[in-house]
Parts: structure tokens; C-alpha cells; sequence
């Protein structure tokens, strides 16, 4: 073997020639463990402030490859935390007769504000009793426009949310989207949908995928929020939520938008201003060019 011509008094000239390599490659320290630590750190920075990302959005805040990103996450078994709870019953939903509405924007992609808003409501456990939390989404900027906490889940929790959706934006979608819970399906929130010449599309009956946007918005807000319980009184647990949601509309990268929703609609009233703006442009040109 090679390794028997090389004795300890060497020089490391001599163990480079009789192993076939240069004298540099003695000196080489892979510098890939090193990097990948580096990484690592980055990751940890990052997942420390945004308890629910995962590898995609990371390399997103990051800027870099999310291949990368997640190969580095599983070689240090770096995971977003999950949070599990049980869900409370909704005894009013118990053997409830599937309404007359059907999904509607199922195959829709909305391509501006105010076309479809989707409503849902979630419960947030505290001090041994359930907290709930209703919420008004636009599906197109996935920003949360209206919001309201209680200590009960009804009608009055749902549409004080609606309420402040209509306020916050000085608009009204075309589209209202919510699944079949007897909340959505109440006498007095059908009718304010109607007041206002909404279009009303629900979910099928045990069919929370597709009402997925929202669903989705709850699992990350949860585990954002952390622990409730470290919340001593109602009103620390209630400035809690209103921050987690400002974080979420102001901060928090979404996947699909690769941003937070409050930028991806503000870069969205900036582009349109832009086309109007080229719009007028255009039309004083051609009225200067007939005029001439």
C-alpha cells in the first residue's frame, strides 16, 4: 500500500508525492461544515422572531436558495414549532340541515381587492375556558380586514367583524365566503349580506379545505401567538391577539405573495396608479397629435 511508504519522518512534500496529490491539499479544510453552520445560526435568528416558518419562507427572508435552507434545517433537525389542540363542539352544528348555498368561488382567482372575502372563526384556549376569534380575510392580499374577539362564539362575534371590514376598507366585496356554521347561516348575517347586495357562497358541510385560506391563517396565527395561558389577564391575552394580527398583515411572509399582505397591496395600489397614470399619458398625447 501507498501509506507504507510513508514513514514519520516524512516531510509533508513527501507524503503529497507518494499519495499522488499537491502539497496545498494537506492544508484543505472542507469548508462546507463551516458554511452550514453559519446557515444554521441565520435560520435560528429567523425562526426565533417567526415561530411558524418553514423552509420556504426562511430562505425568502434570508434571500436565499430554499434547497439550501431546507437541507441545512434537516442536517440540525431545525422544525417550526406545531401546536395541537382540541377542538370544542359546536352543539349548535350538531345534525344542522346543509344550507341552500353552494361554493361559488371555487374556481375564482381573484385579481383584485374586494372581490372575495372570506370569514371563518377559531378558538383560543384560556384558563381552562375557550376564547373565540372571528376574522374577515381577502382572499387577494391575504390581509386580515376585520376582526373580533368575545367570549362566546355567535352572530354578534361574526358580524362586528364584517362590520369592521366594511369600515376599515370603505368598500364591499363582491363574494362572501364562510362555511355553514349557524353562525353564517343566522337570520340577521344573511340579511346584512343582502343589505349590502352580496353575493353569498359557502362551503359544503364538513368540508374545511374549502374555506382553506382562513384555515390555514388560524394554524400559523396559533402558533405565532405561543401560549395563551402566559397571558394573566383577558385584556394582556386581547393586545396579544391584536398584535399577532397586525405582525401577520404588516410583517409576516406569506408563501404565495412572497411578502407580507399589507406590501403585496400597497405594491398593488402603486401599479395601478402607475397604469392610470400612463393611461392619461397616453390619451393627452393622441388628443395633442389630433389637435395639431
Amino acid at each position: 500500500m501507498i501509506t507504507n511508504n510513508i514513514n514519520k519522518k516524512s516531510t509533508k512534500t513527501e507524503i503529497a508525492k507518494s499519495l499522488g496529490i499537491s502539497r496545498s491539499s494537506l492544508y484543505y479544510k472542507p469548508k462546507k461544515p463551516d458554511k452550514d453552520l453559519e446557515t444554521k445560526i441565520l435560520i435560528e435568528s429567523v425562526m426565533a422572531k417567526h415561530k411558524s416558518y418553514g423552509h420556504k419562507r426562511i430562505a425568502i427572508e434570508l434571500q436565499m436558495n430554499k434547497k439550501k435552507i431546507l437541507r441545512v434545517m434537516k442536517k440540525f433537525n431545525l422544525k417550526p414549532y406545531r401546536r395541537r389542540t382540541k377542538k370544542p363542539i359546536k352543539i349548535k352544528d350538531i345534525n344542522k340541515q346543509q344550507t341552500v348555498y353552494e361554493n361559488l368561488i371555487k374556481d375564482i382567482i381573484p385579481q383584485e381587492p374586494n372581490l372575495i372575502w372570506a370569514a371563518d372563526f377559531t378558538y383560543i384556549p384560556w384558563q381552562g375556558n375557550f376564547i373565540y376569534l372571528a376574522t374577515i380575510m381577502d382572499l387577494f392580499t391575504r390581509e386580515i380586514i376585520g376582526f373580533a374577539i368575545s367570549k362566546t362564539h355567535d352572530r354578534f362575534m361574526c358580524l362586528k367583524a364584517f362590520h369592521m371590514a366594511l369600515i376599515k376598507t370603505k368598500s364591499k366585496p363582491k363574494y362572501h365566503h364562510s362555511d355553514q356554521g349557524s353562525e353564517y347561516d343566522s337570520i340577521d348575517y344573511i340579511q346584512k349580506l343582502a343589505d349590502n347586495q352580496i353575493i353569498i357562497s359557502m362551503s359544503k358541510k364538513g368540508s374545511p379545505w374549502e374555506n382553506g385560506f382562513q384555515e390555514s391563517f388560524y394554524s400559523q396565527f396559533k402558533v405565532d401567538l405561543g401560549r395563551p395561558d402566559q397571558c394573566e389577564t383577558l385584556g394582556e391575552l386581547i393586545e396579544a391577539i391584536y398584535l399577532q394580527i397586525n405582525y401577520y398583515n404588516t410583517e409576516r411572509i406569506h408563501t404565495s405573495l412572497k411578502t407580507s399582505p399589507l406590501n403585496f397591496r400597497n405594491q398593488y395600489i402603486l401599479n395601478q396608479t402607475l397604469k392610470s397614470l400612463n393611461n392619461l399619458k397616453n390619451i393627452n398625447l393622441q388628443t395633442l397629435r389630433q389637435s395639431v
